[in-house]
C-alpha cells in the first residue's frame, strides 16, 4: 500500500519538561524565545517561539538521555554570546562541522539539547571561473557597510558582492532576517541616513 500524499502545513517539535512555568521562564529569559501562549492553570503546556519557529513544551517525564532540537539561524556566534552571558549551560562550544554548519549546543533545565547552527559557504564541487578587475567607486559609507557585512558573513568582499548579484539574477534576496537586522545596525554605525533611491542624487565633492 502506497503512503498517501500528505500536505503538511507546519510541524512543531515537542519537548518534555518537568515544570512548564519554569521551562517557559528559562526559554524566554535565558535563551531568547518568546511565549505566545500557555495552557492550563497552572500551565501544563506552552508554545515558545524563536523567530518564526515554534516548539511545544509539555509537562512530562523528560527523556533521561535528553531530546535534541536543531535550529538553523543566521548568526550563531551572536546568539552564543547571548546564551553565555545569561548563564545557559553550554555543552559544546561553537565550531565548524563537516555538515557545513557553524554550530554549538546548549542544554535546558530538563536535559534537552538545543543545537544552533549557521550555514557555512557551500562546499559543492569547484566551479572554474575567470575573474576580472572592475573599476568600482562606492559611496564611502556604503563601502564601509559592505566590508563589515562581508566580514560578518565570513566571506571575502568579492564573494559577498558576487552572492548579492547571483541572488539578484535569480530574483531572490541574499540576506537572512539576521543579516537584515545586522545591516540596520551597520547603517546606524556608519551614519547611512538615505534610502535606496539616493544613488540617483549622489554627486561627488
Amino acid at each position: 500500500m502506497n503512503a498517501p500524499d500528505v500536505d503538511v502545513e507546519q510541524h512543531h517539535a515537542s519537548l518534555a519538561v518537568r515544570d512548564v512555568p519554569a521551562a517557559v521562564d528559562f526559554y524566554t529569559k535565558k535563551v531568547g524565545f518568546s511565549c505566545p501562549f500557555t495552557w492550563g492553570e497552572p500551565p501544563t503546556f506552552a508554545g515558545v517561539n524563536l523567530g518564526d519557529v515554534q516548539i511545544f513544551l509539555r509537562e512530562r517525564t523528560p527523556d533521561p538521555n535528553g531530546a535534541v532540537v536543531f535550529f538553523v539561524i543566521g548568526d550563531a556566534d551572536e546568539l552564543y554570546e547571548f546564551h553565555r552571558a545569561n548563564g545557559v549551560e553550554i555543552v559544546e562550544e561553537p565550531s565548524d562541522k563537516p555538515s557545513n554548519f557553524h554550530e554549538y549546543t546548549v542544554r535546558d533545565l530538563d536535559g534537552n539539547y538545543l543545537i544552533f547552527g549557521q550555514r557555512l559557504q557551500s562546499k559543492e564541487p569547484p566551479l572554474k571561473i575567470e575573474r576580472i578587475d572592475v573599476p568600482v567607486r562606492l559611496e564611502k559609507r556604503l563601502a564601509a557597510l559592505i566590508t563589515d557585512l562581508a566580514a560578518h558573513k565570513r566571506m571575502s568582499l568579492t564573494s559577498c558582492l558576487e552572492e548579492i548579484l547571483l541572488h539578484t539574477c535569480d530574483g531572490a534576496g541574499p540576506h537572512t532576517k539576521s543579516d537584515l537586522n545586522y545591516i540596520q545596525k551597520l547603517k546606524a554605525k556608519h551614519g547611512i541616513d538615505y534610502d535606496s533611491h539616493a544613488s540617483y542624487r549622489f554627486v561627488e565633492e
